[in-house]
């Protein structure tokens, strides 16, 4: 799997456009590195930078950023609402796709070093690359801010992690750490600085202090002035959007507001933010408000929608949302992007793939949108509104099952390559006829998981499709009909891929097990076609005698 790790430092300058883009240069000059937002502030006076690469890259793309930053930034005539240690004030690595947190830890480390053997600075490590405990959080290194460092470092227990234990006031001092993914997000206010800190004590975990802890788990926050939008913002860092979600954040702030009749005119979050946590918002708004939404971009814009997000700039999620920006973030692959009709000529090419397994996966999402469809043709009539409640719960069902298949249409002729790759291995000596062997025994478990695992997804949807074939409008059983047939049919594609690739297969365990596996998946999804086919023609011929 590719190594993806996102960076995010903070450099502390959001006013100087020479200077922010000069910074934003070296990130994307950086060999490997992909810049995927800016984002700077005025009254902050920061910016924060989100690009992504792997670890190496993204470690010389950070060194390279805080090189330019040394000669543009002077931390010494800085000010600004956020709080800040130095010029890079933090800067930290989060695992995204086929990286662990330790190996962003590392990262971490490793930048660290660079920093203070490059710049001569001091530099401290938090979140998961920590040291010690009692200086573990940035607010915990960052208390004093810039203008106690000097004291701070005089104290033996803050003897920086790498670099001298000495005040450069030109710099400051940055912490390099790594953690899981940080949605800075701010909600705006019409009331004074004063009034938004108090909410933000109101709701923030630390709270006023361990007397008075906030209502928020996993949440930082204080209230500031935005001069150039003249309105307030409670801040907040939602460090865990599992414990606390965005929606939470944003509902919590609007009770206390209200308390205190102030206006809450929308929000902004700064930086990327990923898609689960805006689907979050969405499921909550959706079931609060009793909403039936069901395509993604649309949840998305009712997030947008019910957050403000776009209430100060537009939010506009090809940008914002970080599945959208990363490399290859297209959901379907190659083969799954084509023309029906390049398609078709690709499966009628003298080649091996693609063959039936992708074939089957196409059917079995076929099958999949046909059950949507004939769903989506029943909700909102006045003839079956007595089914809506029904429909709202099934829909989303089958609808879940169409978009997981689509995958695996490539995923299958994935396999297959990895296993024509394993054939090409040498084997002129033991050890490499070991190694070939080896390759050709893990690509040939791979090519049977992928068609199993696809009849398994696919076979999850009979429950729903023989209940909606008990309701569903009958001008569009035939449709039904096709799709029970199609889900039926790309299980026995799966089932005649997995006895294929089984044959080779040395394990006898195993092949035991994913033969049984396959039968099963088979004679499961022969029961449900019956099944659905049954309801449909005694539903037509009861149609057609009345």
């Amino acid at each position: 799997m590719e190594k993806i790790v996102e960076c995010v430092p903070n450099f502390s300058e959001g006013r100087d456009k020479e200077i922010i883009d000069a910074i934003a240069n070296a990130i994307r000059s950086a060999p490997g590195c992909t810049l995927l937002d800016v984002d700077p502030g005025v009254s902050t006076n920061r910016t924060v930078y989100t690009f992504v690469g792997d670890p190496s890259a993204v470690i010389q793309g950070a060194l390279s950023a805080a090189k330019i930053a040394s000669s543009l930034i002077d931390m010494s005539l800085h000010t600004g609402e956020h709080p800040r240690l130095g010029a890079m004030d933090v800067c930290p690595f989060i695992p995204v796709r086929g990286v662990t947190m330790e190996d962003c830890a590392d990262c971490a480390r490793q930048l660290g070093a660079l920093l203070a053997e490059a710049l001569d600075i001091p530099v401290f490590l938090y979140g998961a690359a920590a040291k010690r405990e009692y200086r573990k959080t940035v607010p915990q290194i960052r208390a004093g801010e810039y203008e106690g460092l000097e004291r701070k470092l005089s104290d033996d227990r803050w003897r920086p992690d790498y670099g001298p234990c000495e005040f450069r006031p030109r710099w400051g001092a940055s912490m390099v750490g790594a953690r899981s993914f940080l949605i800075a997000y701010n909600i705006n206010l019409i009331s004074t600085k004063e009034q938004a800190h108090r909410i933000a004590l109101n709701v923030r975990e630390q709270g006023r202090g361990p007397a008075q802890p906030g209502r928020l788990r996993c949440v930082q926050g204080l209230g500031w002035w935005l001069e150039e939008a003249q309105i307030a913002q409670v801040s907040l860092n939602l460090l865990d959007h599992e414990q606390t979600p965005i929606h939470e954040a944003y509902e919590e702030v609007c009770r206390d507001a209200k308390e205190l009749n102030l206006p809450v005119v929308g929000s902004e979050i700064v930086g990327l933010v990923p898609l689960k946590a805006i689907l979050q918002a969405a499921k909550f708004y959706m079931e609060r408000d009793n909403l039936f939404v069901l395509e993604e971009d649309q949840q998305v814009r009712l997030v947008i929608s019910r957050l403000g997000l776009s209430s100060l700039q537009p939010f506009i999620p090809r940008e914002r949302i970080i599945e959208y920006r990363l490399p290859g973030s297209g959901k379907a692959g190659p083969l799954a992007r084509l023309t029906v009709e390049t398609f078709v000529s690709s499966v009628g090419a003298r080649t091996p793939a693609p063959g039936g397994g992708s074939v089957a996966a196409l059917l079995g999402a076929l099958g999949a949108a046909l059950g949507t469809m004939v769903g989506q043709m029943t909700y909102g009539k006045r003839q079956f509104e007595e089914y809506d409640t029904i429909m709202r719960r099934l829909i989303p069902k089958v609808h879940s099952v169409m978009k997981e298949l689509v995958p695996f249409i490539d995923a299958d002729t994935s396999a297959f390559a990895k296993y024509m790759e394993a054939l090409k291995l040498p084997k002129r000596t033991e050890e490499e006829e070991l190694a070939r062997n080896n390759a050709l025994q893990e690509a040939l478990c791979g090519a049977v998981k992928v068609p199993l695992s696809m009849a398994q997804t696919a076979n999850r949807l009979w429950p729903s499709l023989r209940e909606l074939a008990t309701v569903c409008n009958l001008g569009t059983a035939s449709d039904l009909q096709v799709g029970a047939r199609c889900l039926e049919t790309a299980a026995w594609g799966a089932f005649y891929n997995v006895h294929i690739n089984l044959r080779d297969l040395q394990d006898t365990t195993l092949k035991e097990q994913f033969f049984s596996a396959a039968k099963q998946a088979v004679e499961s999804a022969e029961q449900g076609c019956a099944a659905v086919l049954e309801v449909m023609e005694k539903r037509l011929n009861s149609s057609s005698k009345s």
